[in-house]
C-alpha cells in the first residue's frame, strides 16, 4: 500500500506524524471477530475459562446427572471395599482356630490362641488408627488418586499371600503363620486407613448421599463377608478350600474396585465436582498470590468437631456392643422359636449387617433429625451398652454376678433390630453433615476427619469391649 508524499508534508522534508499514520493504517484494514470474552479479562467467576477446554467450561456450569446411578454404585462397591479386610478376618476366625492353630492340625496346644481374637483386633485397629489420622496432615503418596491406588494395590498383594498360606502346608512352622499372618494384618490395615480415609475425602466433594454411599457398603460388607462365608463352606466340607474360596473372594472385590476406581473420572458427574474443586484451588492460589498455605486444620476439626463427635458416638456405641456382647447372648427362653443353634446367627449376625445395611440405605428417602439436633439421639444411644449387659450375656469361664434382668427374647432381639437400624441410620447421617459444615474448599478435608474420627470410634469400642466379661462376673449382688 502507497501514501501520497504530500498528504503528510514529506515534500517539505518533515517526519509523518505516527499516530495519525497508524490510525489511518489501522481503518483501511480488514474487519476481525476476536473471541473477545476469553481475551477481556473478566472475572473467573464469570467467564474466564482459559485453562479450560469448552467441553470442561460446559462441565463446571452445568452439572450432569447420574446416569443409571453409577457414581452412586461404585461408592457404594468402595464402601464394602473399605471394610473387607476387617470383615474378612473376623469372619474368618474359624478358620484360623478350629484348623490352622488347632492341636489336631499342629500337633500341640498353641499357647497364643486363647488370645488369637485379641492380637488380630490390635493388629488390624492401631495402624488403620494411626495412618488414618496421618493421612490428613501428611501428604502420603501424593494426591487422593495415588494414594488410593497404592492403598488398593498393597490390599490386593497381602490378600494374595493370604491365599497362598490358606494353599500351603504350614503345620511345621505354627509360629511363623502365626506372626506371618499378624504382619500381613498390621500391612493391609496400614493401606486400609489410607484407602477408607481417601474414599470419605473423595466423596465429600459430591452431594451428601455419595457419603451415604460409602456408609452403605459398609455396612453391606458385613452382610455380604457373612454370606460369602456360609456360601464358601456350603460348596466344600473341607475347611482349607472353603478358606481359599473366602479370601478369593475379597481378592475379587478389591479388584473391582481398583477397576471402577479408574473409571470414575470418565463420568461427567465425578469430572464436574472435580472440576469444581479445581476452580476453588485455583481460586484460593490466586488469593494467596502464590503463597502455598497449609489447610487451616484447626478451623476445620472446630467447625466440624459436633458431627465428628456424633459419627464417634454411634460407632462406639455399636462396636462395644457388636459382636463382643451381642454374639455372646443365649436364648432364655428354651421354647423359642429360632433354635440355640442358629440363636446367634439370625438375631446378631444376620439381623446386625441387615438392617444396618437398611438404616443407612434410609438417608436417601428421609433425613432426620438436622444437624443441629443429631447428638440427641446419638447419645441416647449409649443406653444400649447396659441393655445388652443385662440380657443373657454369658462368657465361657466368667460367673456371672450382674443379674440378668431382660428374660425375654423377643424384647431383646426386637432392640437388636433398632440398634442395627440406628446404627447405620445415625452414623451415615453424621458423614453426610460433616462436609457441609466447612466451605466447600475444605470439604475433603472435613470428610477425611469424619472418617478418622469413625475409625477411632471403632477402635475404641473394641477396646472398651474387653471390660464387659470383668463387668458381669464383678458387678451386682
Amino acid at each position: 500500500m502507497s501514501y501520497n508524499r504530500d498528504e503528510y508534508g514529506w515534500k517539505n522534508g518533515l517526519q509523518p506524524n505516527q499516530e495519525e499514520f497508524n490510525e489511518k493504517t489501522r481503518l483501511q484494514q480488514p474487519v476481525k471477530l476476536q473471541p473477545s470474552w476469553e481475551e477481556n479479562n473478566l472475572p473467573e467467576d464469570e467467564l474466564n475459562f482459559k485453562s479450560l477446554t469448552m467441553d470442561e467450561a460446559n462441565l463446571q456450569l452445568n452439572t450432569p446427572p447420574d446416569r443409571y446411578n453409577l457414581v452412586y454404585l461404585t461408592f457404594l462397591v468402595h464402601g464394602i471395599g473399605v471394610l473387607m479386610p476387617w470383615n474378612m478376618f473376623i469372619t474368618a476366625i474359624d478358620y484360623f482356630l478350629k484348623y490352622k492353630l488347632h492341636e489336631s492340625y499342629i500337633g500341640f496346644a498353641f499357647p497364643h490362641a486363647p488370645n488369637f481374637m485379641q492380637y488380630l483386633t490390635f493388629s488390624s485397629q492401631v495402624p488403620g488408627l494411626l495412618f488414618n489420622w496421618m493421612n490428613i496432615f501428611v501428604q502420603m503418596g501424593g494426591d487422593l488418586n495415588s494414594r488410593i491406588v497404592w492403598s488398593i494395590g498393597i490390599e490386593v498383594v497381602v490378600f494374595i499371600v493370604t491365599v497362598i498360606l490358606a494353599m500351603s502346608d504350614t503345620t511345621a512352622i505354627p509360629y511363623g503363620f502365626f506372626w506371618i499372618t499378624m504382619i500381613c494384618v498390621i500391612i493391609l490395615n496400614m493401606a486400609n486407613g489410607i484407602y477408607q480415609n481417601t474414599i470419605y475425602g473423595m466423596a465429600a466433594k459430591l452431594p451428601g448421599k455419595y457419603t451415604g454411599a460409602v456408609i452403605l457398603g459398609s455396612n453391606i460388607s458385613g452382610t455380604f463377608t457373612s454370606v460369602v462365608s456360609i456360601l464358601s463352606s456350603l460348596i466344600t466340607s473341607n475347611v482349607r478350600m472353603a478358606a481359599i474360596y473366602y479370601f478369593i473372594t475379597a481378592l475379587f472385590v478389591l479388584l473391582i474396585c481398583f477397576d471402577t476406581y479408574f473409571a470414575l473420572p470418565l463420568n461427567k458427574l465425578y469430572r464436574h465436582y472435580e472440576l469444581k474443586e479445581k476452580k476453588n484451588l485455583e481460586t484460593q492460589k490466586r488469593i494467596a498470590k502464590g503463597i502455598k498455605e497449609r489447610p487451616p486444620y484447626l478451623y476445620i476439626l472446630k467447625k466440624s468437631f459436633p458431627q465428628l463427635l456424633n459419627v464417634f458416638l454411634v460407632f462406639f456405641v455399636t462396636l462395644s456392643v457388636f459382636p463382643s456382647i451381642h454374639s455372646s447372648i443365649k436364648p432364655s427362653d428354651e421354647n423359642f422359636f429360632i433354635s440355640e443353634k442358629f440363636y446367634t446367627s439370625i438375631t446378631c449376625f444376620i439381623t446386625f449387617n441387615v438392617f444396618a445395611m437398611i438404616g443407612s440405605w434410609l438417608p436417601s428417602y428421609v433425613i432426620w433429625p438436622g444437624p443441629k439436633f443429631l447428638w440427641i439421639p446419638v447419645s441416647l444411644r449409649l443406653l444400649y451398652i447396659p441393655f445388652y449387659l443385662l440380657c443373657n450375656y454369658q462368657v465361657e469361664g466368667v460367673n456371672r454376678i450382674l443379674p440378668v434382668l431382660v428374660t425375654n427374647d423377643w424384647v431383646y432381639w426386637v432392640v437388636a433390630v433398632t440398634m442395627g437400624v440406628t446404627s447405620g441410620y445415625f452414623s451415615s447421617l453424621g458423614m453426610m453433615y460433616t462436609p457441609r459444615l466447612v466451605e466447600e474448599k475444605y470439604a475433603s478435608i472435613a470428610g477425611m476427619f469424619a472418617g478418622a474420627s469413625l475409625i477411632t470410634g471403632i477402635f475404641c469400642g473394641i477396646l472398651m469391649s474387653f471390660l464387659w466379661p470383668w463387668v458381669i462376673g464383678h458387678v451386682g449382688n
